[in-house]
């Protein structure tokens, strides 16, 4: 399991860490005016991209927008130390109802060890009891938390990680049905924002990821492609990020536009770099 990134430490409760000043620039967004209708990509290869999801969830909540974030990979107090360190409190956002969150690895556990569901509420993982083997359930389950959402701030879905699903069973095609059902409720119908992270590797023999990676891109409005080095372990260079920004998909660009940066992740900060130009080379 993956522990807590490095993250930075929370300024107050307005300023948002560094991390979030220096990534937001790059990507051109403010948590007063975050964008709407767009879905975002987060992929990594051979590192951890998860520093990605805990930015995307505590933007959006400092944005003040209804969040359901689907937690697959980790627990809730995992996601809260994180949160916690970046000046969020997931604890508080649950309790004010701006966040939903679905502790993936304990419905898991409830179902596979026979506990008792609520009457009328099936478990949004319900394909695991081997019923039904598409994703309705859950789709049900995101479509009802974030219906309820501030009209004003366009909600977010937020899943971590897609790729678990293809672990526990779900076809491929149910994953891509769940995702493609999901971009018409929120980003279309709901004016919000979908938001996932996979793992991929480009060398994998696991055919059925890599046919959901590939799909996912041709379909995403934003990518934040995350990068482990080629040469393998540096102290001072993390990994590359690249964002590759769709403009094909809702322009009449011919090409998407590309930007690649180096990261650090350090023990109260993340910093960004042109490639080459880290403190180690210069």
């Amino acid at each position: 399991m993956r522990g807590p990134p490095a993250l930075p430490a929370p300024r107050g409760p307005s300023a948002p860490p560094a991390m979030f000043a220096e990534l937001n620039e790059l990507l051109g967004a403010s948590p007063e005016r975050p964008d709407a209708g767009q879905f975002t990509l987060l992929r990594d290869t051979r590192t951890d991209g998860s520093f990605l999801v805990h930015h995307f969830l505590s933007f959006y909540l400092r944005a003040g927008c209804k969040v359901c974030f689907v937690a697959l990979l980790q627990s809730f107090s995992h996601y809260n130390v994180v949160a916690q360190k970046l000046g969020v409190s997931l604890a508080a956002a649950k309790e004010r109802g701006q966040l939903v969150f679905l502790e993936g690895l304990k419905s898991c556990l409830d179902l596979l060890f026979g506990e008792e569901e609520q009457p009328g509420q099936p478990s949004p993982l319900q394909f695991l009891s081997g019923g039904c083997r598409d994703l309705r359930a859950l789709f049900d389950f995101v479509r009802e938390s974030l219906a309820a959402g501030d009209p004003c701030k366009g909600p977010v879905l937020l899943v971590d990680d897609l790729s678990v699903l293809l672990s526990l069973g779900a076809a491929p095609v149910a994953v891509l049905d769940f995702i493609h059902y999901c971009r018409v409720a929120v980003c279309y119908q709901l004016k919000g924002n979908v938001v996932v992270l996979v793992h991929s590797n480009e060398d994998s023999e696991d055919e059925e990821n890599e046919l959901v990676v590939n799909s996912l891109c041709h379909h995403s409005d934003l990518i934040l492609w995350a990068e482990g080095l080629a040469t393998g372990f540096c102290k001072d260079v993390h990994g590359q990020i690249k964002i590759i920004k769709r403009l094909s998909l809702r322009q009449a660009a011919e090409q998407d536009q590309v930007q690649t940066y180096q990261y650090k992740i350090q023990d109260r900060n993340v910093t960004f770099f042109a490639r080459g130009l880290s403190a180690a080379v210069l």
